[in-house]
């Protein structure tokens, strides 16, 4: 199976540097058909030159601004049979390419597989707050996708989805800006397949947007965006911060 990197990128200049190095560093040295694409969203910064200078990584331009437009815009581009959704922010831990294959290649029912964050930059107190955070999430999850069969759990910025479920449910929901997308896509694409959260497939991040805004403030606010996705399949927020170096 050939796989995709597709990383939306807005002025990410001083991040999508460490994402790419983890990709290829992770890569290295397997027989695996991988093909990495950085969506330059609307960048007024050097990001598509920074991008481009790593070896054999494609940068595809889309000028609406938005991250559902950008992933969309991966989601398109994309020619592997699965599509990994990582963020310029992230870090490729070690074996992660390898559970990812084991996983699609155990169960071809499976459409999109997921794993929580790992906070690199937090402090150890804020660390704890996040494992609540996903361990309260993940019993949702299961309540959720299994009793009420009306969602299921995926992590944006740490998700795959094979590309052939996406086109039967017609892609990213371009109606929503920026919270919810990975519930909207979960809530979907689950009717086509089977969508797995598991921790052990855990995926590198900067906490910035946490530290800028508080852990429970973040936190509260991505759980109602989670509920209102589900239950009237639209965000409750609207308005959402650039959170940059």
């Amino acid at each position: 199976m050939k796989l995709t990197f597709a990383i939306p990128a807005y002025n990410e200049e001083k991040q999508i540097g460490g994402c790419l190095e983890s990709i290829l560093k992770e890569t290295s040295g397997k027989n695996y058909d991988i093909e990495i694409i950085v969506v330059n969203n609307a960048s007024s910064d050097r990001t598509s030159e920074v991008a481009l200078s790593y070896p054999g990584v494609q940068v595809v331009d889309q000028p609406k601004k938005g991250l559902t437009w950008a992933r969309h815009a991966g989601f398109l581009a994309a020619t592997g049979e699965l599509i990994a959704n990582v963020d310029a922010d992230t870090r490729l831990p070690k074996g992660w390419l390898d559970r990812v294959y084991k996983e699609f290649s155990e169960n071809r029912n499976l459409v999109a597989l997921s794993g929580p964050y790992i906070y690199y930059d937090l402090s150890p107190l804020a660390k704890i707050g996040t494992k609540i955070f996903y361990f309260i999430g993940y019993l949702g999850y299961l309540f959720n996708h299994f009793i009420l069969r009306r969602g299921a759990m995926l992590q944006g910025g740490n998700f795959i989805v094979r590309k052939s479920a996406m086109e039967k449910i017609g892609g990213y929901d371009l109606n929503i800006d920026f919270y919810g997308e990975d519930t909207d896509i979960a809530k979907r694409i689950q009717k086509v397949g089977r969508v797995k959260f598991t921790f052990k497939l855990p995926m590198f991040t900067s906490g910035r947007r946490l530290t800028r805004e508080g852990v429970v403030v973040t936190a509260i606010r991505y759980a109602i965006n989670h509920i209102w996705i589900t239950l009237f399949k639209k965000p409750f927020s609207r308005k959402y911060n650039d959170i940059r170096e």
